[in-house]
C-alpha cells in the first residue's frame, strides 16, 4: 500500500489484527501540545470490552477521518507495522505524532 494513500478504517482493522491478533482500541490523547495515537489495552473481542461492534467501528472511522485529515497516516501504518510491543493491562502503547506545519494549530487547541 502507497503510504500516501488515505487510510480506511479497514486496512485500520487488518494492521491490528496482523499485529497483535486483537482489535485494540485506540484513542488520539492531547498531551502538553502534542498529539499521540494510542493503543489501549481492551479489544473488541472482550466479553468486557463497552462498546458493540458496531460502534467501534463507528469510532474507528471517526479516528480514521481524523489520522487522514492530520497528515499522519504514513507515520502510523509504519509504526503498527514495526512496533514489537503490546499493550498491557493499564498501560497504553503511544506513537507521539509529527503534525506537519499547520495542522497542528488546526487540531490543537
Amino acid at each position: 500500500m502507497n503510504s500516501a494513500e488515505p487510510l480506511r478504517r479497514e486496512e485500520l482493522l487488518a494492521l491490528l489484527r496482523t499485529r497483535w491478533q486483537a482489535t485494540y482500541d485506540l484513542q488520539l490523547v492531547q498531551r502538553r501540545g502534542r498529539l499521540y495515537l494510542h493503543v489501549m489495552w481492551g479489544y473488541l473481542e472482550q466479553q468486557s470490552f463497552p462498546l458493540t461492534p458496531e460502534a467501534y467501528e463507528e469510532h474507528l472511522e471517526e479516528l480514521v477521518g481524523s489520522l487522514n485529515g492530520l497528515g499522519v497516516v504514513a507515520q502510523v501504518r509504519h509504526w503498527l507495522q514495526t512496533t514489537t510491543d503490546r499493550p498491557r493491562l493499564g498501560k497504553a502503547l503511544s506513537l507521539p505524532l509529527e503534525l506537519p506545519e499547520g495542522r497542528a494549530s488546526e487540531f490543537l487547541l
